[in-house]
């Protein structure tokens, strides 16, 4: 069975069996879940204000604890939701804030119920939409890429931080700014329509079993 993760979701019984052979030593199928949810678990991350550092190390642990419980899921086929939910708890731990949420003590029981199907679903498109634009800022000349990303970083951007980053004079920021912009939107398109022509062309990976 080949799949593409960007094409299409795939259906529940074709995640459970994935669970199933990385279970068994499958490494085709382990590769396919991490191409799968590992843009969850970094929007998961990200959600909560984490550092690209924590983030990182959010996402390794969060493997971690599924490589160690990936034959004991009580329902195989919402392992995203298992993941979201083990990322949010690694997420509070490095926020220091674990101790005020009633948590279970073993991973095995963060299960489906912990994360609905609505919470989830955004999640995983929140999660494709983040991998589709940082696409669109890898396409982009590497001073446009930049001032987007720097920019893209700050709540409330200071352009005199940003000029002071990239060297640049702080009037000319929102000028480029805006042509970077215009060059994206056009990129993004041009994505969208190679996606749809060839959906394995997008940035997930391919589910081979």
């Amino acid at each position: 069975m080949v799949l593409s993760t960007q094409a299409r979701r795939p259906e529940p019984e074709e995640v459970a069996a994935l669970v199933r052979s990385a279970a068994d030593g499958d490494r085709a199928a382990w590769t396919a879940l991490v191409d799968l949810y590992s843009g969850l678990i970094w929007n998961v991350a990200r959600g909560h204000r984490l550092a690209p550092g924590d983030a990182a190390d959010i996402s390794q642990t969060t493997w971690l604890r599924l490589l160690e419980h990936l034959d004991r899921l009580d329902d195989p086929a919402r392992v995203g939701a298992w993941l979201a939910t083990t990322a949010r708890r690694e997420c509070l731990r490095i926020l220091g804030l674990a101790g005020r949420q009633t948590l279970v003590g073993d991973e095995r029981f963060l299960d489906a119920r912990w994360v609905d199907d609505t919470e989830l679903d955004a999640a995983m498109i929140a999660a494709e939409q983040r991998e589709r634009l940082q696409a669109g800022l890898d396409r982009l000349p590497e001073r446009c890429g930049r001032l987007l990303r720097v920019l893209m970083e700050q709540d409330v951007p200071n352009y005199e931080r940003v000029a002071a980053l990239l060297e640049m004079p702080v009037g000319s920021i929102g000028p480029t700014r805006a042509r970077c912009l215009a060059k994206l939107r056009v990129i993004l398109a041009e994505i969208d329509v190679e996606a749809s022509a060839d959906p394995a062309a997008r940035t997930g990976g391919v589910l081979a079993k």
